[in-house]
């Protein structure tokens, strides 16, 4: 079923989580044990992140450097497979643009189509780490939009290769990304909502946003989306914070701010333990006013952790 579905068949907020594919060798087991426990809240879908390739340069014996492509985790169409198979709910792959051509998106997509996965959240990615900015690949989508427009082009029927006769379309629902405190290549906010409209009126049916903080920032996000006319579902997406190193890390890799009461009751914590605490604390005051706000969905985003989000959880769903 679509995500857009579930929305409108729901009465109330639906819990959602995403989840990071177990690292390369490890046990899917080991990925259905952080899910079980939070499978009591009915999640209708379950978002499964990608991670792209980086590389890595191995000493060759004659002294020359070899450069080789290396994936620390599985495939997440197999686990998007798995997770179908295994709790008979949707799974919902990560398409990104970095590190394919359109070719091979349309064929990762073609699979997925096979497989009965009926939703994709489409983005950009990444650059690698060893490189400063984004690169596609030659023939490859360079924007979450031009991705967006692939998707979209392929539920008309069109495909890659335009000599086929009666192609026959896909049907996916397609989530792109929001970010309540700017995308942080963007210049200001109102470009960075001007590109999400463009990815809506290319084909995208709803958005799940960045994690974040403070609620005022969703607030305002979504009263400007729809000052624009975004009118899609937006899904607000939520993380506990579980450690110290979280006022410095998260700021880094996702761009966000903490707020300052946050951040001083982070300071005063004496451990980990009480910082855990706290984010169980400050994760239940944001999902209450967001469910009071009436949020369609609120998504979780675990990072392979699921006893604080089990705990908020408990609280409304």
């Amino acid at each position: 079923m679509k995500v857009t579905e579930h929305i409108a068949n729901a009465d109330k907020t639906l819990f959602s989580l995403e989840i990071i594919p177990p690292k390369k060798g490890d046990s899917i087991k080991n990925l259905f044990d952080q899910i079980d426990p939070l499978m009591e809240f009915n999640p209708p879908f379950i978002d499964v992140t990608y991670h792209r390739e980086e590389y890595v340069y191995k000493e060759r014996g004659n002294g020359l450097l070899e450069k080789r492509s290396i994936k620390k985790r599985p495939g997440t169409v197999g686990i998007c497979a798995a997770i179908q198979n295994h709790y008979q709910i949707d799974a919902i792959p990560h398409i990104i643009c970095g590190g394919f051509s359109k070719e091979e998106t349309e064929n990762a997509l073609i699979d997925l189509n096979f497989l009965g996965i009926d939703n994709v959240l489409a983005l950009r990615g990444d650059n690698i780490k060893s490189e400063r900015e984004f690169k596609p690949e030659p023939d490859g989508n360079a924007y979450a939009s031009d991705l967006v427009g692939q998707i979209a082009a392929m539920n008309k029927g069109e495909y890659l290769d335009d000599e086929l006769q009666n192609a026959i379309p896909s049907n996916f629902c397609i989530g792109v990304a929001g970010y309540p405190e700017k995308h942080f290549e963007a210049p200001n906010m109102n470009f960075d909502l001007k590109w999400l409209k463009k990815k809506v009126e290319l084909g995208a049916e709803y958005v799940v946003t960045q994690m974040f903080f403070d609620n005022k920032a969703y607030f305002k996000f979504v009263e400007d989306c729809r000052a624009i006319g975004i009118n899609v579902p937006i899904i607000p997406g939520i993380k506990p914070v579980a450690v110290k190193k979280h006022l410095t890390i998260l700021p880094n890799i996702f761009k966000i701010d903490l707020p300052d009461e946050l951040e001083q009751k982070i300071t005063k914590c004496k451990d980990n333990a009480a910082v855990k605490e706290l984010g169980i604390e400050w994760g239940i005051q944001q999902c209450r006013e967001l469910i009071e706000y009436g949020v369609p969905v609120i998504h979780f985003y675990s990072m392979g952790k699921s006893d604080a989000i089990h705990r908020i959880a408990k609280e409304f769903f």
